[in-house]
């Protein structure tokens, strides 16, 4: 019994672990990424404003945390975790598109978004997904 436990707190803390790994380095790429799209003429703006390069890094880093956290609760809660975290944060990545093809960004803008919210989860999503059980 005992070590059940133990596995399932180590299984919690490699989640949370490999979570906030992937999530640092979906950061660091969609920043990168969003650097090259705004030299290559990508505005980001909406009414004037425009996403500053660091709140790309901000908002992947919290935006991938909630998502572990929902990982997290999924290992401890579904039958078979990782099909129900593909299935659920591919579902909130495709719901991240929303945002980004209502609030007036121009095409160039919008789709450039939606391509940094899926290298995002290129990143974050196979690498939580590894440390679920199937």
């Amino acid at each position: 019994m005992s070590t059940h436990t133990t596995t399932k707190t180590t299984g919690r803390r490699s989640i949370w672990l490999h979570g906030i790994v992937a999530a640092l380095v979906a950061a660091a790429v969609t920043t990168g990424a969003a650097w090259v799209a705004s030299a290559l003429g990508v505005s980001f703006e909406v009414k004037g404003e425009g996403i500053p390069l660091l709140g790309f890094a901000e908002l992947t880093v919290i935006f991938s945390l909630i998502g572990v956290g929902i990982a997290a609760i999924i290992a401890r809660k579904a039958a078979h975790p990782r099909q129900t975290w593909i299935r659920v944060s591919v579902a909130l990545v495709v719901l991240s598109f929303v945002p980004d093809a209502t609030f007036g960004f121009d095409l160039p803008s919008a789709l450039t978004l939606m391509g940094l919210h899926t290298l995002a989860a290129a990143i974050v999503i196979p690498t939580v997904a590894s440390r679920l059980d199937a």
